[in-house]
């Protein structure tokens, strides 16, 4: 039987490894993987996610930090983006409200500036974008997106971020209304994971 392959998360978050995992499935995965936080992320040197696009800060993000470890890592940089808003929030997604605002603050934030929009306006997606790298030297960087548009006033208890203001036509439900299964399956960070994975397949 082929050995997984072992590829280290640049984050010290475990929520965000567990949704990784919860991604890896014998349905969407071509060869075996074994997820796990890179070791003592905390304590080694901060890269600050200054760039302007999300490839560009997830490569930095994986390029920095594969530097101090040992095997593949992997980093991904992700938001909301808003045409009508001028790409609004886009990579300043989780701090558009300010660096310590909470989920509720960076909603409320959004819909103030949605307001007196509608139709076509209201059209925005979701962009995730991941780096592999090993030892410095990129080896992948996929992009997917979802799109959705927003809502007047949110809606669900699930999810988290902008979800619950995230409508996905599709299955006629916010983000934050839809199961975890469903999100893996549609979600843009689910997408694009899958294509790391196809990447990863080909090289390994």
């Amino acid at each position: 039987m082929r050995a997984p392959a072992k590829l280290f998360l640049a984050s010290s978050n475990p929520g965000k490894l567990a949704e990784y995992r919860g991604l890896v499935t014998p349905s969407v995965s071509l060869l075996p993987v074994d997820l796990a936080l890179l070791p003592d992320f905390e304590a080694l040197p901060v890269f600050e996610e200054n760039f302007p696009t999300f490839a560009e800060n997830a490569a930095g993000k994986t390029l920095h930090y594969s530097r101090h470890a040992n095997g593949l890592v992997f980093a991904d940089d992700s938001g909301l983006v808003v045409p009508a808003l001028g790409g609004a929030p886009g990579v300043h997604s989780a701090r558009y409200a300010g660096p310590q605002a909470t989920n509720a603050q960076s909603i409320e934030k959004l819909l103030g500036e949605m307001r007196g929009k509608a139709g076509s306006e209201c059209a925005a997606y979701f962009v995730c974008a991941i780096a592999l790298a090993r030892s410095g030297h990129a080896m992948a960087i996929v992009t997917d997106r979802v799109d959705g548009e927003i809502l007047e006033r949110p809606r669900g208890s699930g999810g988290f971020g902008y979800d619950p203001v995230f409508y996905f036509p599709a299955l006629g439900k916010t983000f934050a209304e839809i199961s975890a299964e469903e999100k893996n399956q549609h979600s843009h960070r689910g997408k694009a994971f899958r294509r790391l994975l196809a990447a990863l397949s080909s090289m390994i």
